[in-house]
């Protein structure tokens, strides 16, 4: 049988699957017969290394849609400010709750790791591909890179010059594809609530932090 799934990706499969398969045994009606489908679909992608739903649609482990995210907050800082804190990228994680670290490499590239369902990670490096200090900061995962993710930080000056509006937009495809997606939010982790919530923390904490 041909494989179409990385083995980082049937690790991660393989652990909601059990747990998914486990779960829905557990529960009665539809939503545990829903999460035992779920589950033992996961498995056998673990298992064989072989995703039917990727291989009918001529998908490889990573040709699924990609998902889209953004959300904007104003932040009672300068623009400049605020992007000094992004542009270095190690405080990535005290923003983002799904990432673990950023360490990075160059002036261009550096190495993620981020927080996977049920205890798992996933790591992959990126590249800076626009940087204008005070305005924006975009990048992309780098070829080979288990979830394939790109995403853009603008830093708007607001009137007056003492507040910023920063808008982030995220694009990324899941490890597990569309069902991966499917099972991060049934265990609660919707993506768009996740940013909207995360950069209010930064909100907070940034215009707490940075008060004189």
């Amino acid at each position: 049988m041909d494989t179409n799934v990385n083995q980082q990706q049937r690790i991660i499969s393989g652990a909601a699957g059990g747990v998914l398969a486990l779960l829905g045994a557990r529960k009665r009606g539809f939503l545990g017969l829903l999460m035992a489908a779920a589950g033992g679909y996961l498995v056998y992608r673990a298992a064989t290394g072989n995703d039917p739903v990727m291989q009918a649609t001529g998908g490889g482990a990573t040709s699924s849609k990609p998902i889209f995210v953004e959300h904007s907050v104003v932040i009672d800082r300068p623009a400049q400010q605020v992007y000094d804190y992004w542009r270095k990228l190690e405080n990535l994680p005290q923003i983002m709750s799904h990432l673990e670290s950023v360490t990075v490499l160059d002036d261009r590239r550096s190495r993620w790791v981020a927080k996977a369902p049920l205890g798992s990670h996933v790591e992959w490096e990126a590249e800076i591909v626009n940087d204008k200090p005070g305005e924006r900061i975009g990048w992309h995962s780098l070829p080979g890179a288990t979830v394939d993710n790109a995403g853009s930080v603008q830093f708007e000056s607001m009137p007056g010059g003492t507040s910023t509006r920063v808008h982030v937009a995220l694009s990324y495809r899941p490890p597990a594809g569309p069902l991966g997606a499917a099972v991060a939010k049934l265990f609660g982790e919707e993506p768009s609530q996740q940013i909207a919530e995360d950069l209010q923390k930064f909100k907070q904490t940034f215009e707490g932090s940075s008060k004189n």
